[in-house]
């Protein structure tokens, strides 16, 4: 018989085909038997029939397990009554191995039990859901980058440039050159590959040793770099806003069953649509202040004072040109106000905080190699990137995504542990 995926079913109704999968759950009812299949693609209901079926066919069912392999041969009809709308009337089944003792069963279970066994609860069908909208989540920035003319670059991730404070890197000994750190970001890279390609992006995992239990904080997430060539702050935020209502697009296209699934309130997305909430550092201060936090000016905004502010809209809130020690040592100074520097932080709605953080470069080299200093950074090490203000230096601009943040934020769930396949956290190295 034909092998076809469950996905495939539409096209192949009225056929005799075979499926491959797992077995998610069974039932009985008088003279029929239910399996629950699943084979990555979907589910299917596979009906088996006392008078229709051997013996030896007819007791297969008894000991089929949860989690056991098979090949079911049937004929595949509609039926919207059955979970995915068709069922498969079974002829003949191969039992490829028998799953003794699986140890994730329907009942409740723990935390850290279900992340000990992380590589058996993405079977799941929730965890399965959430993969597959970060999937889509993830094609869509490839496309939405690829239709823009943007050029993929592969930024190493050993390096012995850092853009952040070394305190949250993680080292390793590099041959004979001593320290090297496992890279929080390729943004450096990426400035000098748009000075040769003009619009340039980065998409790969980054490392942050941050000892943080929070729950929006892993020590490995994937993150997405975009870098462009003239191009200052307010055009840098108006391209990251068509980027996020891009995504949104597409998920609600393409992922509604998968987000109907995991519960996630789809009105709450729907009304994402350009432009943002844009609120200075002022502002948000004020705003924050007169909602009850402690903060004060020249703080840099924390977990706490993202989930108030954000909760108070419903749309993505663009937070720009923050003080100057509260950011990192590249970014250009305001000229309107030089105590603080043109960035921004972009707030996902409903309590979820910071998903991108974006800023126009210094392309001064006086000023840049000013900044060096005062961070108390090894200037040898930061020389081509000081080059990339010698050669032909322009006003340019860039931002990272954490797709961790984006995935949690857009299926609505509580710790970002859930957005990607094998956790890294503080506590958590297995498996």
């Amino acid at each position: 018989m034909n092998w076809v995926y469950i996905k495939d079913f539409k096209e192949h109704i009225g056929e005799e085909i075979t499926v491959k999968g797992w077995i998610y759950n069974k039932r009985k009812g008088g003279k029929i038997r239910f399996l629950l299949v699943r084979d990555g693609t979907g589910i299917v209901q596979c009906v088996m029939s006392k008078a229709e079926l051997p013996e030896e066919e007819w007791g297969k069912f008894s000991i089929l397990t949860q989690e056991s392999s098979l090949e079911v041969n049937g004929k595949l009809r509609a039926e919207q009554r059955a979970p995915g709308g068709y069922e498969l009337d079974v002829e003949s089944i191969n039992i490829v191995q028998i799953a003794d003792g699986y140890p994730i069963t329907p009942k409740e279970h723990g935390v850290d039990f279900l992340l000990d066994n992380r590589h058996l609860w993405l079977r799941s069908r929730r965890q399965h859901n959430i993969m597959l909208i970060r999937n889509e989540i993830a094609k869509a920035i490839r496309d939405y980058f690829y239709d823009n003319d943007f050029i993929l670059i592969d930024t190493p991730l050993i390096t012995g440039s850092i853009g952040e404070t070394a305190s949250t890197l993680f080292e390793t000994k590099y041959y004979d050159f001593g320290t090297a750190y496992l890279a929080q970001t390729g943004q450096l890279y990426l400035e000098a590959a748009c000075m040769a390609f003009g619009k340039v992006y980065g998409f790969g995992p980054s490392f942050r040793a941050e000892k943080s239990k929070t729950r929006r904080h892993l020590s490995e997430y994937w993150h997405i770099e975009g870098e462009i060539a003239f191009c200052d702050n307010n055009a840098n935020i108006d391209l990251q806003e068509d980027l996020v209502v891009y995504i949104l697009e597409r998920v609600l296209e393409k992922c509604r069953p998968q987000l109907e699934a995991i519960d996630r309130d789809i009105s709450a997305l729907e009304k994402v649509k350009k432009p943002f909430y844009r609120f200075s550092y002022d502002e948000t201060i004020k705003i924050l202040q007169e909602l009850g936090s402690d903060i004060k000016w020249g703080d840099d905004l924390g977990g706490g004072d993202e989930t108030i502010l954000t909760k108070q809209y419903d749309k993505p809130i663009f937070v720009m040109n923050y003080p100057v020690k509260a950011k990192a040592f590249y970014m250009k100074r305001n000229p309107d106000n030089p105590q603080t520097v043109l960035c921004s932080d972009l707030l996902a709605p409903e309590g979820y905080g910071e998903i991108i953080g974006a800023s126009q470069r210094e392309d001064d080299f006086d000023l840049l190699l000013q900044r060096i200093k005062e961070e108390n950074l090894p200037e040898e090490a930061y020389d081509w990137y000081l080059d990339l203000r010698k050669y032909g230096s322009v006003p340019h601009s860039g931002f990272g995504l954490g797709l961790e943040r984006t995935v949690t934020w857009i299926c609505g769930l509580k710790h970002v542990r859930e957005s990607i396949p094998f956790p890294r956290m503080l506590y958590r190295l297995y498996p």
